[in-house]
């Protein structure tokens, strides 16, 4: 017997079944009637709690800003305690780098023009990028600060650009060497 999700539950049920086409068949697969129909729900429950296709979607960027958090906290956390600051900024931008190469399409919809006056996704974005900033911050010296992050977020944002279409199997091991050195020089 099929259970229907409580009525406060079926946003967060419709936001999964986003993500997990999303995942599966990339933008393509993410329309109101395949989410609907992942979801088991009726076609129209996806316009009618997200009004339309532009809301569904910053739903599930604002979701995928909060996993992508989660990513760098825990990349950050994990660090030992007498952690340099480079070995901060590293861990937090290869886990940004990671996050990309897991899950294109979701990092591209994160990315993508999405409306900035939604609230939840705004602080959702914000919160990623003070994370970020909290880790670049030390490395500002004398430079324009804001030049400086622009050089930092290029830097990974574009590294993880250029390598999210090649074809790695979930259990490859990633290569972030070069990427390692270039920030390394940048900071340096």
């Amino acid at each position: 017997m099929i259970t229907m999700p409580m009525r406060g539950d079926l946003p967060r049920l419709l936001i999964e079944a986003g993500l997990a086409l999303l995942d599966e068949e990339g933008a393509e697969g993410l329309t109101l009637r395949r989410v609907a129909a992942r979801a088991g729900v009726s076609h129209a429950a996806p316009a009618h709690h997200f009004n339309g296709l532009p809301g569904l979607r910053t739903a599930i960027a604002t979701e995928g800003f909060c996993s992508f958090l989660h990513e760098l906290v825990s990349a950050r956390d994990a660090l030992p305690p007498d952690a340099d600051p480079f070995q901060g900024l590293l861990a937090v931008n290869q886990a940004y780098i990671r996050f990309s190469w897991r899950r294109p399409a979701l990092f591209r919809l994160m990315f993508d023009q999405l409306p900035t006056e939604n609230d939840d996704l705004r602080l959702a974005a914000r919160a990623v990028y003070a994370i970020l900033q909290d880790h670049w911050t030390p490395f500002v010296g004398n430079r324009p600060p804001a030049a400086f992050e622009t050089a930092i977020w290029a830097l990974t944002h574009g590294f993880a650009a250029l390598n999210m279409d090649r074809p790695y199997p979930p259990d490859t091991p990633v290569n972030l060497s070069s990427y390692e050195d270039a920030l390394r020089l940048l900071v340096g």
